[in-house]
């Protein structure tokens, strides 16, 4: 068996992945074209009339630099809109042996867990948070279990180097609202995780969630609030990954050299609305415009310029 796998490589800077809302086509294209780096939801392989996943051998997709969120968001909204699914904690339509083989052929770079995001829209009072943080935790101990069987599996005919790259360690997910609950999910998570060192290293890359509806300077949950009483509480030599940003906190995001990526889609949603308020049509050629301005702007926005005095991380 493969021993302290690394669950991401991880870059120095700012690494800025746009999202992409499909598994392939035109605007895959247009970010292998322009070098882009991406997200994908993995609904956006998902097939709910087989119920599969549909997973392509070479689309534009898996020539670029692509990560794979989990869709929690997404999957919640759909158990709230039509009750208890079929997968993953009832909550996703999917199962986790899906999911694991989904990101184990699909040709990302890397793959979150499955979470229980916390907005408010989803998750209404403290009791709902703290269940979807356990839940959390559980599902991180749940993907672990499943790579780390199917792996033993591969182990029976296969070398190391082929076993860990096959069935590669997920990335884990801290949720929740208030500071509090975040280190909290954070505890949580790393008493999971140290439960399986030394067969796989600590986590290079850590996932922080519901942050897209987050406002960036409430004092108790807006972003840099979060991010600030954070210091200190990651494992050392560990990153983040800031799921949903918006492009405006990133000239102060990238002060924290603890952070390695972030994502976001807003650039889609942007296109819909101009395309409407101008009354045209929100084809893919407006949609990749967009896509190209939210890019060039949170490319520089992200990167090191003058003056930049890059926080350091505080020892735990």
């Amino acid at each position: 068996m493969p021993a302290f796998q690394t669950n991401a490589h991880v870059n120095d800077g700012l690494l800025v992945r746009v999202g992409i809302p499909h598994s392939g086509g035109k605007l895959a294209f247009h970010a292998f074209n322009e070098e882009y780096a991406g997200m994908v939801s993995a609904s956006a392989f998902w097939n709910p009339k087989t119920g599969r996943f549909r997973i392509p051998e070479a689309t534009d997709l898996t020539e670029i630099d692509f990560a794979l969120d989990s869709a929690g968001f997404t999957a919640t909204k759909l158990f709230q809109s039509k009750g208890r699914q079929k997968g993953i904690a009832g909550i996703y339509p999917w199962t986790m042996e899906q999911y694991v083989e989904l990101a184990s052929f699909s040709g990302a770079a890397w793959m979150a867990q499955p979470d229980l995001c916390c907005e408010p829209e989803v998750a209404g009072d403290q009791n709902a948070i703290d269940y979807r943080i356990r839940a959390t935790a559980t599902l991180l101990e749940h993907m672990l279990r499943v790579v780390y069987e199917w792996q033993n599996q591969l182990a029976k005919t296969m070398s190391v180097d082929a076993i860990q790259n096959a069935i590669r360690i997920p990335v884990p997910v801290a949720q929740g609202w208030s500071l509090d609950d975040y280190r909290r999910s954070i505890d949580l998570m790393l008493a999971v995780w140290e439960r399986w060192m030394p067969w796989i290293a600590a986590p290079a890359l850590i996932g922080l969630g519901s942050v897209c509806r987050r406002h960036l300077t409430d004092p108790r949950h807006g972003l840099f609030a979060i991010l600030e009483g954070l210091e200190g509480r990651i494992p050392p030599g560990s990153r983040m990954h800031l799921f949903g940003v918006k492009g405006s906190c990133l000239g102060r995001v990238k002060m924290y050299d603890w952070v390695a990526s972030v994502d976001s889609m807003s650039y889609d949603f942007g296109a819909r609305v101009k395309a409407r308020q101008a009354g045209m049509s929100n084809t893919i050629a407006h949609r990749a415009g967009e896509m190209n301005r939210w890019m060039r702007t949170a490319t520089r926005q992200a990167s090191p310029a003058a003056g930049d005095q890059y926080r350091l991380a505080l020892s735990s």
